[in-house]
């Protein structure tokens, strides 16, 4: 039994001699009779390849790339306010329609003012009356009526035009009007209602403009700047794009979510964003117009190392880059090639370092 097991163990350990000294360059690691020194003698004709390997090679291209970071957020009116009186009143008149557009200024609901007519007409009639004494007191001469006399009557009158002021204010109170042009919501009372001091009216929008608030990770605080441009979609709208502008970024860093909050501006002329909106953001935080960019499947990766191989002297040298940015079908290399190297794109499983090659396709792609 005992024999048994030790044959089993040898025949294991010569398997896995006999696979390492097969398949071990495969995996970047020198075969066993190579280390322990057998193959010296033979060692060119074994790793030699029989003859040029056939490869289609892509030049390396020149390109514009640009990092961004993805983010949602959510649409805010340039302006918004809920109309609401500012003194209790009857509704006797509503002169605006649901989702209408309205100017500056324009009068939405008109509230009774009959008693404030009323105020009106006395006050004026008592201001009339102040006047009328005090121009009488200063026609006579000074010695008929006393300087305090006319100094009391001036007073009245001015009391009496502040009187007409404030009813006057009053009035104007009873005509609730826009404070900006933008489109009216939906009504919350009728003709005929009572309403109060903050009781909802309608509301007021101005999305000709409107703002997008979202959040990106602290990290781009240093990279992100007023001006940077702001892409968003909506599955609403399919694969319609948005363009605006980053506004302002906030002063703080939240200290739980480790992420700054940004306000961007978005053009809306056809008032397609609506307030509340949901948005998938894309937020472009640097361009590269000289990317060097090559195509995917010319990328060998070896773990978390990526290898090219660059065909120099009608020789494949096997070249480790480092990778930037992906785009459809190519990804960006930050380091390891140059503008002016062609890389092999097939027939790279056939290849090793230096190893001779014969160019049979040469692969372009278009410039961006």
């Amino acid at each position: 039994m005992r024999k048994r097991s030790q044959l089993l163990v040898l025949a294991v350990l010569v398997g896995a001699g006999a696979a390492w000294q097969l398949y071990g360059e495969q995996f970047g690691v020198p075969r066993p009779m190579a280390l322990l020194g057998l193959e010296k003698r033979n060692a060119t004709a074994a790793t030699a390849p029989a003859g040029p390997v056939s490869v289609a090679v892509s030049p390396v291209r020149t390109g514009t790339v640009i990092v961004r970071a993805e983010s949602i957020g959510t649409v805010r009116a340039r302006e918004a306010v809920t109309i609401t009186p500012k003194s209790p009143g009857i509704v006797t008149a509503i002169r605006f329609q649901e989702g209408q557009r309205v100017p500056a200024g324009e009068a939405l609901v008109v509230l009774d003012d009959a008693a404030l007519r009323g105020e009106l007409d006395q006050a004026r009639a008592l201001l009339d009356d102040a006047r009328g004494q005090l121009q009488r007191a200063q026609r006579l001469s000074s010695g008929v009526v006393a300087e305090q006399r006319v100094d009391t009557l001036f007073a009245a009158a001015r009391g009496a035009e502040a009187r007409v002021r404030s009813v006057q204010a009053r009035m104007d109170e009873t005509r609730v009007t826009a404070p900006f042009a933008g489109r009216v919501g939906l009504r919350s009372v009728s003709v005929g209602a009572l309403v109060q001091p903050g009781t909802p009216i309608t509301t007021l929008d101005d999305i000709s403009r409107v703002r997008v608030e979202f959040s990106v990770p602290e990290v781009y605080v240093a990279r992100v700047q007023p001006g940077s441009i702001v892409s968003a979609r909506s599955p609403a709208f399919g694969e319609r794009r948005f363009q605006g502008t980053v506004l302002v970024a906030d002063t703080r860093i939240d200290p739980a979510t480790r992420t700054f909050r940004l306000i961007s501006e978005f053009d809306n002329p056809d008032e397609t964003l609506r307030p509340g909106l949901f948005l998938t953001i894309e937020l472009d935080l640097e361009t590269r117009n000289d990317a060097l960019m090559v195509p995917e499947e010319a990328l060998d990766p070896v773990g978390e190392r990526a290898f090219v191989f660059v065909i120099r002297d009608n020789r494949a040298h096997r070249a480790e880059v480092t990778l930037g940015q992906r785009l459809a079908g190519e990804v960006e290399i930050l380091r390891g090639v140059s503008a002016t190297d062609q890389v092999v794109v097939r027939g790279i499983q056939r290849l090793r370092n230096n190893a001779p090659v014969r160019i049979t396709e040469t692969l372009t792609r278009p410039t961006s």
